[in-house]
């Protein structure tokens, strides 16, 4: 994705209806440019493309979410790339972090295997230069199209990873890392089963937000790759309990 395509979806994040006219003056090309700009978005889920407008209103959940603070999303995503290998296997889960972790592994490294729960993902991933995918099957969530429950926990029984990424709603020091769909932790967990570590990728403000659902203690997590506007106090709590912290650029940076 290039520099156009990132500022794009920040204006939308702050206005979810522009005009293409604007957005070419905005961004100082030919509305035909910003035409291919907004199909491509469209084509990767980030978008809606309505007669004279980009819009984010009635795009899907997932797609929604991966367009608010892009940004600091896309090098969080760069920067936990950096820790896989050529020829790897990992496991990679929900979440606007993972799935463009997913892209950028798919178009950085070769011959990568990613073995997932996220229908998005794997649809987001999907006319990658390359990596394999293997989508674990189950019951279907449709709001975050992801596969949940026991068959999907059978299923990853039989693979192995060294590293398993995961993204997380919330945070508190009772529960470690948090979600909001119990049969969602679930599946993590068992997934987590199958990872010789687990690495956390989440934007600061999910530090700011307790959570539910108990996804993934504090203890059982390996790295967090977030930004530089995590609470003092949690960096403190995961580095004492041994949690390398590794941090971006924040959007306000």
């Amino acid at each position: 994705m290039i520099e156009r395509h990132t500022k794009i979806l920040e204006a939308l994040a702050k206005q979810p209806r522009i005009e293409v006219v604007v957005l070419a003056a905005m961004l100082g090309v030919s509305q035909v440019t910003i035409r291919k700009d907004l199909n491509y978005l469209q084509d990767q889920g980030f978008i809606k493309r309505e007669h004279g407008f980009a819009s984010l209103d009635s795009v899907d959940g997932v797609g929604k979410r991966l367009a608010f603070h892009y940004g600091v999303k896309h090098r969080i995503a760069q920067e936990a790339a950096k820790t896989v290998e050529d020829g790897e296997t990992v496991m990679i889960e929900s979440g606007s972090c993972c799935a463009l972790l997913a892209e950028e592994l798919t178009t950085t490294k070769r011959d990568i295997t990613i073995i997932t729960n996220s229908v998005f993902l794997a649809n987001h991933v999907r006319y990658a230069p390359f990596g394999k995918i293997i989508l674990l099957g189950g019951y279907y969530q449709s709001d975050s199209q992801v596969l949940v429950g026991s068959i999907t926990r059978k299923c990853a029984e039989i693979f192995s990873s060294d590293k398993f990424f995961i993204g997380a709603d919330g945070f508190n020091e009772k529960l470690g890392f948090t979600g909001k769909d119990h049969h969602r932790a679930q599946t993590v967990r068992a997934l987590a089963e199958q990872a010789s570590q687990v690495i956390v990728l989440t934007e600061s403000d999910k530090f700011l937000t307790s959570g539910v659902v108990g996804l993934m203690d504090s203890a059982e997590v390996a790295e967090v790759y977030t930004d530089d506007k995590i609470p003092q106090e949690k960096e403190a709590f995961l580095r004492q309990r041994n949690v390398a912290i590794h941090k971006v650029l924040s959007d306000a940076a």
